[in-house]
């Protein structure tokens, strides 16, 4: 027997795919109710219905994996080990690489991080997300942290330069496919191939691109990718480290404990004495969360079939009304590291003449109904690059403490996907343009971090 997942669902053409929320309405502050339009797909984008659908029809045969003889459970571990298969063939993973299952990018990266070889050599750009620019240094590497380049090839030749430079010994290099921030899409490829001429590795942070593009590891020659379930419509806490499987195997286990080992015994000396798993058991001691990988594979399966290449191009023209519209008002500045012409999956940042971030955030969603992102995204050296901040200028992610109308060193984010209507879009640049035109219509305070609107 086994479990029968949704049938793929079909969608004319330009047609959003269906989410979870994307009927909900939300009140106003100004009075009445209207349908909320969620533009923070780059936080955590809303559940597929198609994953929503395979994980209520899975979930009563939900069972304990690996080492449970019941039916269930045996069925559970084809399902678990089936969604390994099929985020391999999602990822075009190699014949011989491992798919480890974690808790989310962070994770993934962190996993990685503890099973680097003694004395390795990281390379990382200033402009990484927190989850790929600071795990290394707990992990007692040596880190070159590399300038914010202007071009992709500027940050080809930087780091050709970099590695050229470098001692002896193992390196890798960590690098984002596209931007949290600015949305801008990496030269992946042409990295990979810069760190394997020095005899480096290199591991791609795909949380932003792989809900966007295609992300196919063998094409890209990149050693190891990373992405979180939660930003690919999955949010059940499943990531994924996928890649070579060598530093793996020989690291220490991530975690200790149940499932990675291979047999435990006490030892004369009253010692314990361990043998650990080789495979991917290795890491992912405890027991694990099956529903996570089951919905992982399950949004893989779905916008395999919806088609990447036409959902990417739809979201390209989401991406140029946005841009349109914004360009229609002065006061808006869009954030760009590599320029207007650099290609961007579903993602931007930009500021406002005039106002708070924080303060045009809150108004966005009290007054019309919309939710975006402001901070610094946990990107602050990116955030503060794109922003000329000056060296110990302050700023923080969430809303400063700041009055509403004061400037700080924050921005606010759009951010959109395969389940975005055009309406939303179009409802963002109104509201936006009203914002600016005419002024909030509410007042606002910062609370325990965050601007909201005062009680009437």
């Amino acid at each position: 027997m086994t479990v029968t997942t949704a049938a793929p669902v079909a969608t004319e053409i330009g047609a959003p795919l269906p989410v979870l929320g994307r009927d909900v309405s939300v009140p106003l502050v100004t009075g009445g109710e209207v349908t909320y339009a969620a533009l923070d797909y780059a936080a955590s984008a809303p559940a597929l219905q198609r994953v929503w659908d395979d994980v209520a029809a899975y979930a009563p045969y939900y069972g304990s994996v690996h080492r449970g003889a019941g039916y269930l459970s045996q069925l559970s571990t084809d399902l678990f080990e089936q969604s390994r298969e099929t985020v391999a063939r999602f990822l075009g993973c190699r014949e011989d690489d491992q798919v480890v299952f974690t808790r989310s990018t962070t994770d993934s990266l962190n996993l990685l991080a503890a099973a680097l070889p003694a004395g390795t050599q990281v390379f990382v750009f200033e402009t990484e997300h927190h989850a790929s620019l600071l795990p290394w240094r707990r992990r007692g590497a040596d880190v070159t942290c590399l300038a914010a380049p202007r071009t992709p090839e500027q940050a080809v030749a930087s780091l050709d330069v970099a590695l050229h430079g470098a001692p002896k010994g193992p390196k890798l290099v960590c690098v984002t496919g596209a931007s949290n921030v600015t949305g801008e899409i990496w030269p992946v490829r042409e990295l990979a191939a810069a760190a394997h001429r020095h005899g480096a590795r290199i591991v791609l942070d795909a949380a932003q691109l792989a809900p966007h593009h295609r992300v196919d590891i063998a094409e890209l020659d990149v050693d190891w990718a990373a992405f979180s379930g939660h930003k690919l419509y999955a949010p059940f806490g499943s990531g994924v480290l996928a890649g070579r499987a060598d530093w793996l195997r020989e690291a220490e286990p991530y975690l200790a404990g149940g499932g990675a080992t291979r047999t435990v015994s006490r030892a004369a000396d009253g010692t314990v004495d361990v043998e650990w798993h080789t495979s991917v058991a290795r890491h992912e001691a405890g027991s694990p969360n099956v529903i996570g990988a089951y919905a992982v594979a399950s949004a893989c399966r779905a916008l395999t079939e919806a088609g990447l290449d036409r959902l990417a191009d739809r979201e390209q023209r989401l991406l140029g009304l946005l841009r349109d519209g914004l360009a229609g008002i002065p006061e808006v500045r869009v954030l760009s590291l590599f320029g207007d012409d650099a290609p961007r999956v579903g993602v931007l940042s930009f500021v406002v003449q005039g106002w708070n971030s924080s303060h045009f955030a809150a108004a966005l969603s009290a007054e019309h109904g919309i939710g975006v992102r402001d901070g610094l995204f946990c990107a602050h050296p990116l955030v503060r690059v794109l922003l000329d901040a000056a060296e110990g200028e302050p700023g923080e992610c969430g809303a400063p403490d700041a009055a509403p109308g004061e400037t700080s060193l924050n921005a606010i984010r759009v951010s959109f996907g395969a389940g975005t209507p055009e309406e939303h879009v179009v409802r963002f640049v109104e509201a936006a343009r009203s914002l600016v035109r005419d002024g909030a219509a509410w007042r606002y305070r910062t609370e325990a971090g965050r601007c909201v609107p005062v009680k009437a």
